[in-house]
């Protein structure tokens, strides 16, 4: 088999360009260099990122006129290198992740070059004391993070795409904006017999976060999962999957007020989460078809200065957007957030 040839595609909103730089430098220093690297603006201009950094490979930046989620993004950087035909395998990276080792992109190719099946590979992620978060485990219960192997799901931070696979099972889905994405993705590929390894040894470093951090996260990953359902599984188990998830939900969810708290904060009602970009997440799920735009409300709400793409912005959030346009390249009046971040 011939030697795959490998590109990095980062998505970012602007908003962290100390973090995106620290990346793109980690980037560099592989041993084996990226044949491309493509940097995805969603809803944000770009700066010169080449020559300032010393990037390996053609480096091409792509400015989207609004956010349109991580899987949009990323979708926008799959078909500018299909475009130019000369890669064989994206490497997908969060614009705040750093690749601590400098053989990741070494151990990708050989990895897809000893397997021609291999359709996605997932990194580890693990924030600066090295510690890897339960959720960022692909596998159910409560697994040992350094144990590898072909698994059913990859995390979305830090991972690999044969571009074949893509032209076979599609890219990502867009309409998700975020929250499951990769599960749908995942899923499909298996259903087309591709492989999924998880290698532990492929690190990526990665802030330690919560997805439940973004004040729309309950109702989009609550709409997400029942377009999930409604898309991948055959519809005898739609109503089983969904009520297991709410069960397990409302169990993670004792301390937050149970069923009460968890409608509260689908709904948006939640203590620092206004209304307007919440509201119906299960009814827009059962009513809403999947391939539509989705989305199309938070990236709306992103037009209003106080609130970013969905969610208001605290004082912490308007400091540190001076501060990020202060050192060059966070757009002002665009419609910018890092969803697209886990």
């Amino acid at each position: 088999m011939e030697t795959p040839r490998i590109a990095v595609a980062v998505v970012t909103m602007g908003n962290r360009p100390a973090e995106v730089d620290a990346l793109l430098e980690s980037v560099a220093k592989q041993d084996v260099p990226p044949v491309r690297i493509v940097i995805v603006g969603n809803g944000c201009p770009l700066p010169e990122f080449a020559r300032r950094l010393s990037l390996p490979g053609e480096v091409t930046t792509v400015e989207l006129e609004e956010n349109v989620g991580c899987p949009g993004g990323r979708n926008a950087a799959i078909a500018r290198l299909r475009e130019f035909g000369d890669v064989d395998v994206v490497v997908e990276l969060d614009d705040d992740g750093l690749l601590v080792d400098a053989d990741v992109l070494r151990r990708v190719r050989e990895l897809y070059a000893s397997d021609e099946r291999l359709g996605v590979v997932g990194f580890r992620i693990a924030d600066e004391l090295g510690e890897t978060q339960q959720r960022h485990v692909p596998r159910v219960g409560r697994s040992d993070p350094m144990r590898g192997g072909y698994v059913t799901g990859f995390l979305g931070g830090g991972h690999a795409l044969r571009m074949t696979m893509l032209d076979e099972i599609g890219d990502w889905p867009a309409a998700f904006f975020f929250a499951h994405e990769e599960t749908d993705l995942a899923w499909r590929a298996v259903d087309a017999g591709w492989r999924i390894l998880y290698v532990p040894e492929l690190l990526l470093q990665h802030p330690r976060t919560s997805p439940a951090r973004h004040a729309i996260y309950y109702r989009v990953n609550a709409r997400n999962r029942v377009w999930l359902a409604r898309r991948r599984l055959p519809l005898v188990l739609v109503p089983v999957h969904l009520g297991v998830w709410v069960l397990l939900t409302l169990v993670r969810n004792r301390s937050g007020g149970g069923a009460a708290g968890l409608v509260r904060r689908i709904r948006g009602r939640s203590a620092g989460a206004g209304r307007g970009a919440a509201g119906h997440a299960l009814a827009d799920g059962v009513a809403a078809h999947p391939a539509g735009t989705a989305a199309g409300h938070l990236r709306r709400r992103s037009s209003d200065p106080s609130v970013f793409c969905g969610r208001e912005i605290s004082p912490t959030d308007r400091g540190a957007g001076r501060t990020a346009r202060a050192g060059g390249w966070t757009p002002a009046g665009r419609r910018a957030d890092h969803l697209a971040s886990a």
